[in-house]
């Protein structure tokens, strides 16, 4: 629960804010989560879609890119369980399910993220999910996280 005790978080309070590299490479993909949207990067010059960040492409080499609204939709591809606490934070929140979530809309390429609902529920890969956006509007800087749902 955060210190507004309306709002209700997946996550517990005490964990790092997320924020953009010194370079403000990923800052579009973060301002972009505070909208509800998804961006990932496609290269200029070739056209592939990529995820992470990156400042070069891994298909033609080039350094030219833009960023790509999609919609925040895939399957799971995999998945897994987690027990132990990541960080300190973390030490009364467990199990949670973390999913790597395939995006059938972005060339296939691949993204982390927690899987809301019971944690020792039934995960099936291949399933379909949809993204939710988690608001932080209360902290300095604000962010928004990207979590998962059963589609």
């Amino acid at each position: 629960m955060s210190s507004n005790s309306h709002k209700s978080y997946y996550l517990p309070e005490g964990l790092p804010i997320p924020v953009s590299e010194g370079d403000q490479l990923s800052k579009p993909y973060w301002d972009g989560l505070k909208e509800g949207r998804l961006l990932v990067q496609q290269c200029s010059h070739c056209s592939t879609v990529r995820f992470g960040p990156e400042w070069v492409c891994h298909k033609c080499r080039g350094f030219d890119f833009t960023w790509l609204d999609i919609e925040p939709e895939g399957i799971i591809y995999s998945w897994e369980r987690v027990w132990h606490p990541s960080h300190p934070a973390l030490k009364e929140h467990g199990p949670y399910l973390v999913v790597l979530v395939e995006l059938p809309s972005a060339e296939n390429i691949r993204m982390v993220g927690n899987l809301l609902g019971d944690p020792m529920q039934e995960v099936v890969i291949g399933a379909k999910v949809k993204g939710v956006f988690e608001h932080h509007t209360d902290t300095t800087p604000a962010y928004s996280l990207l979590h998962w749902e059963y589609a």
